[in-house]
């Protein structure tokens, strides 16, 4: 590295102060043209079609490095309806009476997912915040339940929002500066991959099956370590879906029915966590 490079210091314009400098020269139809505008500066231009595959690497690169700084090794992913409401709380999702009592019965895994997040990040406090920080799609329902079980305990934490017509804003317990906003659903998914050490899933939608069958393939086809898969409300997910239906037909593998371990307490899926890393 060059001597004058260090403590952030280089002989060479900030591109950041080009910008700047940009937007003061001399209006005029030249300064005013689109060609003119510096292309990183260009909101046009990143926006176009052509440019996709930069907007795919910005999206990869931009969290990774926020991360990095925060020194953040490994996270606890929590995946669950968007429409599940806090106990006592409006089911504002339900479409029909049916609907209302089994969002209204199921508002007991809210309760779950934060007190699961708080032990989590219980044990996150004693690595300094650089294990086990829960990650949630920041958005509400299990998701907002994530983030403040973590705030209950004064620890950082996720949110991976992504640009929705619906359903999909920060809820209020995500970290600040740890609130990321995607575009595209293959980026969000790799920043919920890429430091999982565990994964806990909620009943919810095709969203959150979506999230847990990409999960189960990356562990199933080895491009992912195994780690705890951990399915909350077992009398849910055996209704939603038949892992042991698909393993009799020969689909899947006998053993990868065991990828999946079933809880219905917070306490049970931590403890299951503990044993795995013997914690």
């Amino acid at each position: 590295m060059n001597p004058m490079e260090k403590n952030g210091w280089t002989p060479f314009t900030h591109s950041g102060d080009d910008v700047r400098h940009a937007e003061t020269v001399p209006d005029t139809p030249q300064t005013r043209a689109p060609a003119y505008k510096l292309a990183y500066a260009d909101q046009d231009f990143l926006t176009r079609r052509e440019l996709r595959p930069v907007r795919l690497q910005l999206e990869l690169l931009k969290p990774e490095m926020i991360f990095e700084e925060r020194g953040i090794k490994s996270t606890v992913v929590l995946f669950g309806g968007a429409r599940i409401p806090e106990p006592g709380g409006e089911a504002w999702a339900a479409k029909n009476e049916t609907q209302k009592k089994n969002l209204e019965a199921n508002s007991r895994y809210y309760e779950e997912a934060r007190s699961f997040a708080r032990l989590c990040s219980q044990y996150s406090a004693s690595t300094y915040y650089r294990e086990f920080v829960i990650v949630t799609g920041g958005g509400p329902g299990v998701m907002e339940a994530g983030n403040r079980g973590a705030t209950d305990v004064g620890a950082p934490t996720i949110g991976l929002n992504i640009v929705l017509p619906h359903e999909q804003a920060p809820n209020q317990y995500v970290t600040p500066d740890l609130c990321f906003n995607f575009h595209y659903f293959a980026i969000r998914k790799m920043h919920f991959l890429m430091r999982a050490k565990a994964f806990a899933v909620f009943p919810g939608g095709f969203g959150t099956m979506d999230e847990l069958f990409e999960t189960m393939t990356l562990i199933q086809t080895g491009r992912m370590e195994r780690v705890p898969l951990l399915l909350f409300g077992k009398e849910f997910w055996s209704k939603a879906i038949n892992i042991e239906y698909l393993a009799e037909q020969g689909t899947i593998s006998p053993a990868d029915v065991e990828l999946l371990t079933f809880v219905d307490t917070a306490e049970e899926a931590w403890g299951k966590i503990k044993t795995f890393y013997e914690l």
